[in-house]
């Protein structure tokens, strides 16, 4: 009889044990036992009030809790978002990645493909800094082509969605900032005698982005290159197609006037 007595204290203490930690947890999160919708609507109630680590948390339970719902498909691309507005570039890539690869044929998956260039495409902010700084080798414009290549994606494969005309935009700035890059380490390399570098880049913008306005430029840093290591066919065939297409170019009709020699009356600096 003693030994039921003293049993049924034990469990009853344990069972008070299991429930007091019970309560503890539900008492961390005030999320537990909410609804799919619920998770959603809150998160996108954080959302617009921009506070992104509070939306990010309860995205990321919303996957966690209800992983095979139509809710948690779309929470992977709010918390890609969500992570591009709080500045975690890198987290919010791979949020947009994972969504194309288990998703290919979802309807938002240009959405996808388009925030990803976003992504890489305002990265390139932060990389303005390659025209006013002198050093221009160690400039490598990574997520400027990433972005041309997401934006590329939309465009092709999806040329109906209403991401396409703006991500179209996007590519010709790009490759315009992309070749412009190309010019200027050209232009670096010419001024500290690396003229074999210089040819490198300059005829390396001139096959990728023939149609930037920046071609202008590579042409004559391949001019200047190529006279500089007495090159001199090349130097002149060079010279004829830069009279070629670009027959009113300031570079010939400027201060050089239209001497045979212009390239050398022109120095680095522009």
């Amino acid at each position: 009889m003693l030994r039921s007595v003293i049993a049924g204290a034990l469990l009853a203490a344990s069972l008070a044990l299991v429930s007091g930690c019970s309560s503890l947890d539900s008492s961390k999160d005030d999320t537990v036992g909410w609804s799919a919708q619920r998770l959603y609507g809150e998160a996108k109630d954080a959302q617009a009030s921009r506070d992104w680590q509070k939306a990010i948390k309860l995205l990321e339970k919303l996957e966690a809790r209800y992983p095979y719902g139509r809710y948690a498909q779309q929470a992977q691309l709010e918390v890609a978002y969500c992570q591009y507005k709080d500045g975690e570039r890198a987290a919010a890539i791979a949020a947009a990645d994972r969504f194309i690869k288990l998703y290919p044929n979802h309807p938002n998956v240009d959405y996808a493909w388009y925030l990803k260039g976003l992504i890489n495409f305002n990265e390139l902010q932060g990389m303005l800094s390659w025209l006013t700084t002198p050093d221009m080798s160690d400039r490598d414009p990574k997520a400027s082509r990433e972005g041309f290549l997401a934006f590329k994606e939309v465009v092709t494969r999806y040329p109906e969605s209403r991401y396409a005309e703006d991500a179209a935009a996007r590519m010709r700035y790009l490759v315009n900032a992309l070749a412009a890059n190309e010019v200027h380490v050209a232009r670096y390399y010419i001024k500290r005698g690396a003229y074999v570098a210089a040819a490198n880049r300059a005829q390396f913008a001139i096959e990728h982005y023939p149609q930037a306005p920046a071609i202008e430029g590579a042409m004559v840093a391949l001019v200047q290159a190529y006279d500089a290591l007495g090159m001199t066919d090349l130097r002149d065939a060079s010279d004829r197609v830069m009279r070629t297409n670009f027959p009113d170019s300031k570079y010939l009709t400027g201060k050089a006037g239209r001497s045979a020699a212009w390239w050398k009356l022109w120095d680095p600096d522009w």
